[in-house]
């Protein structure tokens, strides 16, 4: 069972360290028993003594404040991580530290960042032009496709967003695996 202590202490680790910290696996789940508990307690106790129960809602507040803090925190690491990885490469320690959210959220914005770095390099090349593209969802996993010069794309996930060729874009929209971007 987690405690006040053990979310202060890890939202603490988080602050103070500059990498991603590893975190035990059920930790989310057991912030949201904790949570859940203190509510409990807050509204069982209202009939008790109202120092304790003033005692447990400000603890509830906190918790969630510190919670909240970390997540925010962890965010900002990613994000920097996203930055770094899109330059060298990540290392596997910090994706290991990674929850499964959190992997799925790193992925999501190297693949904006790629996607970005390919339409700037098509600009640079004279292939493209600044936002001559439609952008798209899609609306399931596309792999790997050529675009009309001949150059990889994708592959792209379900909900990715891309800017692609408007050519490209009417295929893929017209084939049902993607949606105009609104």
């Amino acid at each position: 069972m987690i405690t006040y202590k053990d979310i202060y202490d890890i939202a603490r680790n988080e602050r103070y360290s500059k990498e991603l910290q590893k975190l035990p696996a059920s930790f989310i789940e057991d912030v949201s028993d904790y949570l859940r508990e203190k509510k409990e307690a807050a509204t069982r106790e209202s009939d008790d003594i109202s120092d304790m129960v003033t005692k447990t809602k400000k603890q509830l507040e906190n918790a969630v404040t510190l919670f909240k803090e970390l997540i925010i925190r962890r965010r900002k690491k990613i994000l920097d991580l996203v930055l770094i990885a899109s330059e060298t490469g990540i290392s596997k320690k910090d994706f290991d530290n990674m929850f499964g959210f959190e992997k799925e959220l790193f992925d999501s914005l190297m693949n904006s960042v790629k996607l970005a770095d390919g339409t700037m390099s098509e600009i640079l090349n004279g292939k493209g032009k600044v936002n001559g593209g439609e952008k798209i969802v899609f609306k399931e996993n596309v792999g790997e496709l050529m675009d009309l010069t001949g150059e990889k794309i994708g592959p792209f996930k379900k909900d990715d967003v891309a800017e692609l060729s408007k050519e490209i874009a009417k295929i893929l929209v017209d084939d049902g695996k993607a949606e105009p971007a609104l």
